[in-house]
C-alpha cells in the first residue's frame, strides 16, 4: 500500500515537473493560447445560457466572441486616444509646473540660505529648473513613444489572430473538454479530485470575474473624479490605477502617489490637492466596504499577501504570461494545501 502511494505521488510529481518545464521553455509563444483559454473559461457560462435559449452553440460562441472583440477594440482605441491627449496636455503644462514648483520651494531655499550663507540660491534654482525640465520632457516623450509603438509590443499577429481562434474553439468545445478530462481521472481518486476542482473553480471564477468588475468600476471612478477636480493626466492616472488594482493595494497606492505629485506641481492652493486625496481615499472606502464584498465575495479564500506573492513570482518567472496564470495557480495551490491539511488532521500521525 505504501509503495503504491509512493509510485502514484512520484508519477504526478514527474507530470508536474514536465508541465512546468514545458511552460517555461515555451513561454514566449504561449500568451495567445493562455488568453484564448482564459476567455473560454470566463465566458463559457454565457454561451451555456444562450444555448439554453435554443441558440446553437456555434452561433452562441460567435456572438459572444464577436461582442468581446468589438468591446476590446473600442476600449483600446479609446484608451490610446485619451492617453495621447492627456500626455500632450501634460507636456504643454511643463513650464507652468516648473514655475509653481520654483515658487513653492523658494521658502525652503531661503531657509537653507540662512543656515548656509555660502549657498548660491540662483545656481540651485537654475540647476533644479534645468534638470526638472529635462526629466519631465523625457518622461513625456517616453510615454508618447510607448503609446505610439504599443501595438508592435503586443505582437499583433499572435494576439489578434491566434487568440480569437483559440477562444472560439474553447467556447465551442468547453463541455467536451471537461468531459474528456473527467474521463481521464484516476477512478480511485475521482471523487476527491472533482471536489477540489470544484472548489478551485469557485475561487478562480469568483475572483477573476469579480476583480475585473472592481477594476473597471474603480478605474472609471478615479478617472472621472480626478477629471472633475481638474488634474492634468487625471483621466490616464485614474484608469491606470483602476487597471492595476487587481494587485492588492498597489493600484491605489501608485495612483495616489502619481496624482499627489502632479497635483502638487499643478495647483497653487491646498483645496484641489485635498480633493485629489479625497478621490483616492473615498475610492478605497467604496472598494473595501462595497465593491469587493459584493463582487468578489468573502468566500474566495485568497489572502492579499498570497496574491501579491503569486503575481510577483509569476511576473519574474514568465513575465506577463506568468501574471495571467498566477492567480489560478495560487487558487489551486491553496485548495490543495487545505485538502492536504484536512487529510493530515484525519491521519493517525496527527492523532497520535
Amino acid at each position: 500500500m505504501f509503495k503504491s502511494s509512493n509510485r502514484n505521488l512520484s508519477f504526478w510529481l514527474i507530470i508536474l515537473v514536465i508541465f512546468l518545464c514545458l511552460t517555461y521553455a515555451l513561454r514566449s509563444i504561449l500568451l495567445p493560447f493562455v488568453l484564448g483559454c482564459l476567455i473560454g473559461y470566463l465566458f463559457d457560462p454565457l454561451v451555456d445560457k444562450l444555448e439554453k435559449h435554443k441558440i446553437n452553440r456555434t452561433i452562441a460562441s460567435c456572438i459572444v466572441l464577436l461582442s468581446i472583440t468589438l468591446i476590446t477594440i473600442a476600449a483600446i482605441v479609446a484608451f490610446a486616444y485619451f492617453t495621447e491627449q492627456q500626455i500632450a496636455v501634460f507636456i504643454k503644462g511643463i513650464p507652468h509646473y516648473l514655475s509653481l514648483l520654483q515658487s513653492k520651494f523658494s521658502p525652503l531655499l531661503n531657509i537653507l540660505q540662512e543656515n548656509f550663507p555660502d549657498l548660491d540660491e540662483e545656481a540651485v534654482v537654475e540647476y533644479l529648473q534645468n534638470n526638472s525640465a529635462n526629466t519631465l520632457t523625457l518622461v513625456g516623450k517616453a510615454l508618447q513613444k510607448i503609446i505610439n509603438e504599443s501595438y508592435a509590443l503586443l505582437n499583433i499577429i499572435s494576439l489578434l489572430l491566434i487568440t480569437p481562434v483559440v477562444a472560439f474553439y474553447m467556447l465551442l468545445d468547453w463541455p467536451a473538454f471537461i468531459r474528456s478530462t473527467d474521463e481521464l481521472l484516476p477512478k480511485k481518486y475521482k471523487k476527491d479530485i472533482r471536489e477540489q476542482a470544484k472548489a478551485a473553480d469557485k475561487i478562480i471564477s469568483s475572483f477573476i470575474r469579480g476583480q475585473i468588475s472592481v477594476c473597471l468600476i474603480l478605474g472609471t471612478y478615479y478617472a472621472v473624479g480626478l477629471s472633475i477636480v481638474g488634474l492634468d493626466l487625471g483621466l490616464l492616472v485614474g484608469l491606470i490605477a483602476g487597471i492595476i488594482s487587481f494587485i492588492p493595494y498597489v493600484g491605489s497606492i501608485t495612483g495616489f502617489i502619481l496624482s499627489m505629485g502632479i497635483a502638487f506641481a499643478q495647483f497653487d492652493t491646498i483645496t484641489p490637492i485635498l480633493e485629489v486625496a479625497f478621490v483616492f481615499l473615498s475610492g478605497q472606502f467604496i472598494e473595501g466596504n462595497f465593491l469587493t464584498p459584493k463582487l468578489v465575495g468573502d468566500s474566495v479564500d485568497l489572502h492579499p499577501v498570497w496574491i501579491m506573492l503569486a503575481l510577483l513570482a509569476g511576473g519574474v518567472l514568465l513575465g506577463f504570461l506568468g501574471m495571467i496564470i498566477a492567480v489560478p495557480m495560487a487558487a489551486v495551490i491553496g485548495v490543495l494545501l487545505r485538502f492536504a491539511i484536512a487529510k493530515y488532521k484525519q491521519s493517525p500521525l496527527y492523532k497520535s
